[in-house]
């Protein structure tokens, strides 16, 4: 039962992205994103991007900081990981 966020390895846009997901529920992913005031559009069918300038609001919200591997280990084990090939 936690949101999990995994390190900011993804550059774009001129910043460095990480993932944020629930391990438990999506409804308990939005309303942590809700409170960090990260909007719906950052959202990609099981996660949150988050740039990494946000990271230290996110762990005082709640979030616990994982690697990545266990981020996607936690999720697939939650059932709420949406594969790659229905992400087209």
């Amino acid at each position: 039962m936690a949101v999990l966020l995994d390190p900011p390895l993804w550059p774009r846009h001129g910043r460095v992205w990480g993932h944020l997901v629930s391990d438990t529920s999506l409804e308990e992913l939005h309303d942590l994103a809700d409170r960090a005031g990260i909007p719906r559009r950052a959202f990609d069918r099981d996660h949150y991007d988050v740039p990494q300038e946000r990271y230290d609001e996110l762990v005082a919200l709640g979030a616990q900081l994982v690697d990545s591997r266990e981020l996607v280990r936690r999720l697939r084990a939650s059932g709420l990981r949406v594969p790659a090939r229905e992400r087209r």
